[in-house]
């Protein structure tokens, strides 16, 4: 089996897909051949990003990035990304589901608001696009479906007891998932970043970093095109017979 991965005549979609980790997963697939839907619940982003990639990395290849915003807590939202990312391209291979939010606070101070609207995005939005998506690859008996949890669902963290909380439900919604569309030939795995160097993370003062790195063994921040290598990995045949799993992206902070 070849480890060079090509996606070529698959169609992937990628939720919040606009910047960040989704768009560089997003990118990283447009480079190795795919047909890519950019989806995010900002419309204009969304299409400056597919423009972005159409007139680049896509602009001597056949295949082509369009843009389908979408509210994934929006169930008919969500149904119509799905429908329209298989009338454009014809299938529905790789989906990866990216979309979430953070509303950080200590558990004493949180809102319920704050707290409901983290798990809205981020575990209902995921199993709105998971059982859309099932639906298309279970009737064509393949798909990869790709959940970018967070290693804070895996071992908790001060001040995010709502997204830890999401996360962690992320990596259950994962495996049951998994269980239940391994006999049709679909595959379902989460990748877990650790310390990225996002926006987010950007916005950390410079104290905080360097406190924060002292508990990554790497000593260093993590790249969006780190986590993209890992769902690109597993969206790809070299995964085929790998389901159910997490992979940790931290530079080793979850070991």
């Amino acid at each position: 089996m070849s480890l060079v991965h090509t996606f070529e005549n698959k169609t992937a979609v990628i939720t919040g897909s606009a910047r960040g980790i989704g768009k560089a997963i997003a990118t990283e697939f447009a480079k190795l051949g795919a047909n890519v839907v950019i989806s995010d619940i900002n419309a204009e982003m969304c299409e400056e990003t597919a423009k972005e990639l159409n007139a680049g990395i896509l602009k001597s290849s056949e295949n082509s990035a369009i843009a389908i915003a979408a509210d994934v807590t929006d169930s008919s939202a969500v149904e119509a990304l799905v429908k329209g990312a298989v009338e454009k391209f014809g299938s529905l291979d790789v989906v990866v589901n990216n979309a979430g939010i953070t509303r950080d606070t200590l558990l004493v101070r949180m809102s319920e608001e704050d707290w409901d609207t983290v798990i809205r995005i981020n575990l209902r939005g995921s199993f709105n696009v998971t059982r859309a998506s099932a639906k298309i690859m279970m009737k064509q008996r393949s798909g990869r479906i790709v959940n970018i949890a967070s290693v804070v669902g895996m071992r908790g963290n001060a001040g995010q007891a709502n997204y830890s909380a999401s996360k962690a439900g992320l990596i259950g919604l994962t495996k049951s998932a998994a269980l239940e569309l391994a006999p049709r030939g679909v595959t379902v795995n989460a990748v877990a970043p650790g310390f990225i160097n996002t926006e987010m993370t950007d916005a950390m003062t410079e104290q905080a970093t360097e406190a924060f790195l002292k508990t990554v063994p790497l000593r260093r921040k993590g790249e969006p095109e780190d986590v993209a290598a890992a769902v690109l990995f597993l969206a790809s045949e070299s995964a085929s017979y790998i389901t159910g799993q997490t992979i940790s992206v931290c530079g080793g902070i979850n070991m």
